[in-house]
């Protein structure tokens, strides 16, 4: 598993697909945060938190990371290997395990460089890091499982089919809808029923764990949300020795 495991990050960093996923997440963020005037500059609206880093990032991050699972299993499928992939010696679930950490390893090698905008609004904080880094570091904590629960359902769509751009509309779509439709349902209901409808999609636990507070509730709807679709991973790889 391993070795499966360091050739798909080895894959990802010999062409350019690692590297673009880095820039464009930097580059985006950025944007938003320092360049674009509005209410998303932190030098507008002067006050030194990076409220607008984890608000932009899961929509960046709706595209990036289908983009990066999206040739996973559905580049094996068109060219044949997935029959040879899955004659090793590893199981089912060891293969999935390895493609879906090695996209959760490109993620977290993406977010690291966004320290950088931590250490500069430290230093503009009044006095000098004047922080909530409660709140900063469980939004990081949030927005790594929101985008470990993206790989889980692009590491799906992938193994659906073996046409990338279908595979990355499918991830884009369900990692919407996760995101963000839950909500939008949930706004035409009554009270007591839109609570619960907002429990199921992501946003709710990804603000809940960006207030700086790590709720047990919340890590085990990331856990459990990641799981189900490796699971269907492994149901679709299965059906295939039916």
């Amino acid at each position: 598993m391993l070795i499966l495991l360091k050739k798909e990050i080895r894959e990802f960093f010999s062409s350019l697909t690692g590297y673009i996923v880095i820039i464009v997440f930097l580059f985006v963020n950025s944007l938003f945060m320092w360049i674009f005037p509005g209410e998303f500059n932190i030098l507008d609206g002067g006050y030194a938190n990076l409220d607008t880093l984890f608000i932009i990032s899961p929509w960046v991050f709706l595209f990036l990371v289908p983009a990066i699972t999206m040739r996973l299993f559905a580049e094996e499928r068109k060219t044949g290997t997935i029959d040879l992939l899955l004659t090793r010696p590893l199981t089912d679930l060891q293969i999935i395990l390895a493609k879906y950490l090695a996209g959760v390893v490109l993620v977290l090698v993406s977010l690291l460089p966004s320290l950088v905008y931590y250490f500069t609004v430290y230093k503009l904080g009044n006095p000098v890091g004047n922080l909530d880094r409660g709140g900063i570091m469980g939004s990081y904590i949030g927005l790594f499982f929101l985008a470990g629960i993206y790989v889980a359902i692009g590491v799906f769509a992938s193994s659906i089919t073996q046409n990338q751009i279908i595979s990355f509309i499918i991830a884009m779509i369900l990692s919407f809808f996760f995101y963000y439709g839950f909500e939008a349902i949930g706004s035409v209901f009554t009270k007591s029923t839109q609570e619960f409808i907002l429990f199921l999609g992501i946003s709710d636990h990804y603000r809940s764990v960006s207030r700086g507070v790590i709720d047990t509730r919340d890590v085990v709807y990331f856990i459990s949300i990641i799981a189900l679709f490796i699971y269907f991973t492994k149901v679709v790889l299965e059906s295939r020795k039916w």
